[in-house]
């Protein structure tokens, strides 16, 4: 029987699995320990950034092992990153479909829909994930409905979403960042301060926090620290939409 090029082995946490780490062998692997690998290495490419080769090994995971749950999901995150917009369906329903218990892939599948405006469907994936015993990331199913629901103008439900997610995970970033902008829209610009500072206690600023700050810090009356946000938007990212919009208003 002829075996395939050794794979590279790097010991990396995917999916809350842990993987161990591999031995030369003359022996031909399982082909279930076999896709393992290739799945290792295609995360750890598509990590660094390096999407070709980070295509191949998935692609390849799921070739030796087509039963392979968690390659079929991670494919589908690559193929979603390339733009390959139905591929990507296709993987992430492949996923779901061999393990319903995967919290990752009905996660993903829920949010992938939401984003595509399939929102029953999408928000009954997000619910299952939510109600599965042994997902203890729930806060990522919440998030992701949360936005869902705000996509439908269903702003109350979205809040409670969010908070559900932070009541679980108080620093998870993306939950803080919807709870500034949800804040600032209420008006409740001190609650859109005091949840950007939450935020940055454990992430970096983006355009788009740094434009809700610029804004909320204008309506508060704090032109110094205003500016002061504008120009670290404008510094540090200059072409974005938002900063766009800050000229616009300067104009």
């Amino acid at each position: 029987m002829m075996y395939k090029k050794p794979v590279n082995c790097l010991l990396i946490l995917l999916l809350g699995l842990f993987i161990s780490a591999c031995t030369n062998t003359k022996d031909p692997l399982p082909k279930k320990e076999e896709s393992i690998l290739y799945m290792q290495m295609g995360v750890r490419y598509l990590e660094m950034g390096m999407l070709k080769i980070a295509k191949e090994n998935l692609e390849m995971a799921v070739e030796v092992d087509s039963n392979n749950a968690d390659a079929h999901n991670v494919l589908g995150v690559l193929y979603e990153r390339l733009q390959l917009i139905p591929k990507a369906m296709e993987q992430y329903r492949e996923a779901v479909a061999l393990d319903a218990s995967s919290s990752g892939a009905k996660n993903n599948y829920g949010r992938f829909l939401c984003e595509r405006g399939e929102y029953e469907a999408g928000m009954q994936l997000l619910n299952e994930t939510i109600l599965l015993p042994l997902n203890n990331r729930k806060w990522f199913a919440y998030t992701n409905l949360g936005r869902c629901q705000l996509r439908q103008g269903q702003q109350k439900l979205a809040e409670s979403s969010f908070r559900k997610a932070l009541q679980m995970n108080k620093n998870y970033s993306p939950a803080l960042f919807e709870m500034q902008k949800i804040s600032y829209h209420a008006k409740k610009y001190m609650s859109a301060r005091a949840f950007l500072e939450r935020y940055l206690s454990v992430a970096k600023h983006t355009a788009p926090t740094l434009w809700y700050a610029v804004q909320t810090e204008r309506v508060l009356g704090n032109k110094q620290l205003a500016e002061a946000y504008k120009d670290k938007l404008f510094s540090l990212f200059p072409v974005s939409k938002e900063a766009q919009q800050l000229n616009v208003d300067v104009k």
